[in-house]
């Protein structure tokens, strides 16, 4: 985890410092270097550079911008001809950067193969404009065309031809603020037209292929985080501590993507599309949140061992999850939701268990959205910690309260719906065997399901045995409802362990 939040943030100050707006005060091009450089540095970055100040400018040849990363899982680089800090005269000052600049990583360890490989970012019309002051510069950059692109790999020394691996963007720009005080703040937010990516890779072991293309008709960036100016991404729970976090998220319209794999001699190949989405990451001393929707989507698979043509298709998806990351002696919050609104498949698939359409084949849905209340017992980025809880050593936390705002199942003309909310005694834990004493309720409504039991049956799906067992069980805990085949039902949970359905005791 620590690597790869290493890596994710490095990449993020390194896109920082090439993104940015204007302001009024005058910053210098000593300035905007002397930053530049202190970021890196403050992200673990060793800075090597032959550096070259005169007449309002300054250059740098030959600079290197490498660090380690951690548990020893490599190194990562990256090099350029030349960087150049100009005053434009104005109180700005311009950047500029070689149109192309080699990304090298090297990942190294002694439990498995050593990989060094070279990623090329190239830019075509690169602008950028440095304004403000030393204490909250403001940055403005656009790009015709931003790429990244696989150039060369090697596996213990052996060049490696894998194939093509890049990804383009048209139309950038973009806007970037950056103060620093106790911490370093930056608000960030990017547009771009279209984007495009290419996968296409072959295996040299066994000759296996895989091809992946896709686009986005435009894509965009808002969101905003504070670094320490000291940080050292191995211990991630001393950086949240000290305050590290971001808030941020991507979203695009008009995806569409292809895949094929070929292995001996068989092919699997498909095909996806969504009118828009959205991917939402925030994470501090607090919480760590993951938030993603799209609209539209639709996805065709079909080869392999696959024996028909598979097509699903989502009006709306989505999901959400939230949890905390530290030790805490109060409650805290967590969350979790997902959602497959109006999810269609084709007729072929359902000709497997319904040949003579005697299920309604309208939408169905799954959609639920739980909320809560916890303690956390440890610091979930301390591995020290992280190893006590997977040996047994401590208890990870307790649950103090779960809410149900809202679950829908509707399927095949019957619906499912409830909320509901419980807290939890975690000091009692003899009244239902082990487990933290609940009390509350949830509120059921079921429509549709002695038509779904019906048509089951005389499907053969179901046997009328358990058919009347259903039924039995949905008459023991639900209450008729409004309306034809409506039953509704609140199961309530009592702390001396009662359990009661529509004020009936069933235990």
């Amino acid at each position: 985890m620590s690597t790869y939040i290493k890596t994710c943030t490095s990449v993020t100050a390194l896109t920082i410092l090439m993104t940015g707006s204007a302001a009024f005060a005058d910053v210098s091009s000593q300035e905007v270097w002397d930053d530049w450089k202190n970021y890196m540095t403050d992200f673990g970055y060793t800075v090597e550079g032959d550096e070259t100040a005169s007449s309002g400018a300054v250059v740098i040849k030959d600079l290197s911008m490498s660090m380690e990363l951690p548990d020893g899982a490599g190194s990562f680089a990256m090099t350029m001809p030349e960087l150049s800090f100009t005053d434009n005269g104005d109180g700005t000052v311009a950047v500029a950067i070689p149109p192309v600049m080699p990304l090298m990583i090297a990942m190294n360890s002694p439990d498995a193969e050593n990989v060094e490989m070279t990623i090329e970012y190239t830019t075509a019309g690169f602008n950028m404009a440095v304004s403000g002051d030393a204490a909250n510069m403001m940055y403005d950059y656009a790009a015709d065309d931003v790429s990244v692109a696989l150039s060369n790999m090697k596996v213990d020394g052996e060049a490696i031809d894998l194939g093509t691996a890049m990804m383009s963007m048209a139309d950038v720009a973009g806007k970037t603020s950056m103060k620093v005080g106790n911490l370093r703040s930056t608000e960030q937010s990017m547009t771009s037209g279209a984007v495009t990516y290419t996968l296409d890779v072959t295996n040299p072991d066994d000759d296996s292929r895989i091809v992946m293309k896709g686009q986005f008709a435009g894509m965009g960036f808002d969101g905003k985080g504070s670094f320490p100016t000291v940080m050292d991404a191995s211990d991630m729970a001393a950086m949240l501590k000290a305050g590290f976090g971001f808030d941020g998220g991507f979203s695009y319209t008009g995806g569409s993507s292809s895949f094929s794999f070929t292995d001996a001699g068989t092919e699997m190949q498909g095909a996806s599309s969504s009118d828009s989405g959205d991917l939402l990451v925030a994470m501090d001393e607090n919480q760590l949140m993951y938030e993603g929707k799209a609209a539209n989507m639709k996805m065709q698979v079909a080869g392999g061992e696959i024996p028909f043509p598979v097509e699903l298709a989502m009006a709306q998806s989505g999901f959400k999850l939230k949890m905390p990351v530290s030790k805490s002696d109060t409650e805290q919050d967590f969350a979790f939701g997902i959602t497959m609104g109006d999810f269609t498949m084709s007729d072929m698939i359902w000709g497997i268990f319904d040949p003579t359409s005697q299920l309604p084949r309208d939408p169905a849905t799954i959609a639920m959205d739980l909320s809560g209340k916890a303690k956390l017992f440890f610091d979930i980025m301390d591995p020290t910690q992280m190893e006590s809880i997977e040996n047994g050593e401590m208890m990870p936390g307790e649950v103090n309260a779960v809410t149900l705002n809202s679950m829908t199942v509707r399927a095949a003309g019957a619906e499912l719906t409830g909320s509901g909310d419980f807290t939890f005694n975690n000091a009692d834990l003899q009244t239902f065997s082990g487990m933290p004493a609940p009390d509350g309720a949830v509120d059921l409504k079921l429509t549709g399901g002695n038509g779904l039991l019906d048509k089951l049956v005389a499907m053969g799906r179901l046997p009328e045995k358990q058919a009347m067992g259903a039924r039995m069980m949905m008459g023991l805990f639900g209450v008729p409802g409004e309306g034809e085949d409506s039953l509704t039902s609140k199961i309530e949970v009592k702390p001396d362990g009662q359990v009661l359905a529509n004020g009936q005791r069933v235990n």
